[in-house]
C-alpha cells in the first residue's frame, strides 16, 4: 500500500474559510470585536454624538412648528420653516432686548441673595446643633466659590456658544430635508429591514415632536406664569426667576427642584410673607404643569415613569455633564418607542408564523 493511500484524509485548517465551523466562529469573533470597538468609540465620541442628538431634537421642534403652521397657512414647507425660524429668533432677540440689562444686573444680585440665604440656613443649623460650628462657614465658602465659577463660566462660555451653534446648524439642515437623511440611513440597512426602520422612524419622529411640543408649552407656562405671579407678589428679580424657571422646565424633575429652591430663597430674602407667596407660586405653577400639561402630552406621546427619567438624568449628568442631563428624557423616550415597536413587530411575526403552522396543508395532486 502506497504512502498516499495510508495518509489520513485532509481536514480544513483555521485559514480555510470554507469550513462552516471556522466561518461561524469568525463571525462571532467579528461581532464581539465590533461591539467592543463600538463601545469605545461611543465613550470617546460621546460629546459629538450628544451634539448630533441635540441637533435632531432641535430639528423635531422646527419640524413640529412647521407641521403645525401648515394647518393654518397652505404654503410650501420651506416658507413655513423660514417663518418658524424667524419667529423663534425674533422672540429670543426681543426677550433679551426687553429685559437684557435688568437681567444682567439681577444675576449678580441673585448670587448674593442665594449665598446670604444659605449662610442663614447654615447658621440656624449650627444653633440647632445639626452641624458643627465651622461647617456653616465651609459650606458658605464652597457655595460662594461655586457660584463664582458659575458666573465665570456664564461670562466666558465660548465653548457652549460654539456647541449651541453646531446644534442649531444640524437641526436646520435636518429640518429642511428630513426625508433625505432618513433615506440615507435606511440605505445602510438590509432591504429586509428597511420597512421596519421607516415604521419605527416615523413613530419616533411623531413621539419626539409631541414630547418637545409639550416641553415647550410647559416652559412657556411655567416661565410666564412665574414671572407674572412673582411680580404681582412683589418678589425681587421676578423677570430673572421667571426666565430661569422656564429654562429649567426643560429638565423634568431636577429642573423643578432647582427652580423651587431659587424661588423660596429669593422670596424669603424679602420677608416671610413674600417667601410664602413665592412658595405658593411655585406650588401653583408646578401643579398646573404636572396635572394638566404633562398628562395631556403623555397621552399623545409617550408615558415615562418619573423614577426612570430621574435615574436617566442622574446617569446622563454624571457621565456627560449638562448636555447628557438635558437629553436624558428624549433619549429614554426614543429607546422606549424603539423597544415597544420591536416588541409589537416580533409579536406579529410570531403570531403569523403560528397561524401558518396551524394552517392545514393543501392536498397534493
Amino acid at each position: 500500500m502506497s504512502e498516499a493511500e495510508v495518509r489520513a484524509p485532509e481536514q480544513p485548517g483555521p485559514s480555510d474559510f470554507r469550513d462552516p465551523m471556522t466561518t461561524r466562529e469568525l463571525r462571532k469573533a467579528a461581532i464581539w470585536l465590533g461591539l467592543a470597538v463600538a463601545i469605545v468609540l461611543v465613550w470617546f465620541l460621546a460629546q459629538p454624538l450628544l451634539l448630533i442628538i441635540a441637533g435632531l431634537v432641535f430639528a423635531s421642534m422646527l419640524d413640529g412648528g412647521t407641521r403645525l403652521l401648515g394647518r393654518i397657512l397652505p404654503i410650501g414647507r420651506g416658507w413655513r420653516l423660514a417663518i418658524v425660524c424667524l419667529a423663534a429668533f425674533g422672540f429670543i432677540v426681543w426677550t433679551f432686548y426687553f429685559a437684557g440689562a435688568s437681567i444682567a444686573e439681577q444675576f449678580e444680585a441673585l448670587r448674593d441673595v442665594v449665598s446670604a440665604q444659605f449662610s442663614r440656613i447654615a447658621g440656624w443649623a449650627v444653633d440647632m446643633h445639626l452641624m458643627p460650628r465651622n461647617g456653616g462657614d465651609a459650606i458658605s465658602q464652597q457655595l460662594v466659590g461655586s457660584l463664582g465659577r458659575l458666573t465665570s463660566w456664564l461670562g466666558t462660555a465660548l465653548c457652549a456658544i460654539s456647541s449651541l451653534a453646531m446644534i442649531v446648524v444640524i437641526g436646520l439642515f435636518v429640518a429642511i430635508e428630513p426625508r433625505l437623511y432618513e433615506r440615507g440611513f435606511a440605505w445602510m440597512l438590509p432591504m429586509s429591514n428597511r420597512a421596519e426602520f421607516y415604521q419605527i422612524s416615523a413613530k419616533m419622529g411623531y413621539t419626539l415632536r409631541r414630547l418637545m411640543a409639550g416641553r415647550l408649552l410647559g416652559m412657556a407656562v411655567e416661565g410666564v406664569g412665574t414671572w407674572i405671579l412673582l411680580a404681582v407678589g412683589g418678589v425681587p428679580m421676578a423677570a430673572l426667576l421667571g426666565i430661569l424657571t422656564g429654562l429649567l422646565a426643560f429638565l423634568p424633575n431636577i429642573g423643578a427642584i432647582v427652580s423651587g429652591i431659587l424661588l423660596v430663597l429669593v422670596g424669603f430674602s424679602a420677608g416671610v410673607e413674600t417667601g410664602l407667596w413665592a412658595a405658593a407660586v411655585y406650588l401653583v405653577v408646578q401643579t398646573v404643569d404636572g396635572y394638566l400639561i404633562v398628562p395631556t402630552v403623555a397621552k399623545r406621546s409617550v408615558d415615562l415613569a418619573p423614577a426612570l427619567v430621574l435615574g436617566a438624568q442622574l446617569l446622563g449628568g454624571a457621565l456627560f455633564g449638562i448636555l447628557g442631563l438635558a437629553l436624558a428624557d428624549p433619549i429614554v423616550a426614543m429607546i422606549k418607542v424603539f423597544l415597544e415597536e420591536r416588541s409589537e413587530n416580533n409579536a406579529e411575526e410570531a403570531a403569523a408564523a403560528s397561524a401558518a403552522a396551524l394552517r392545514p396543508a393543501a392536498p397534493s395532486g
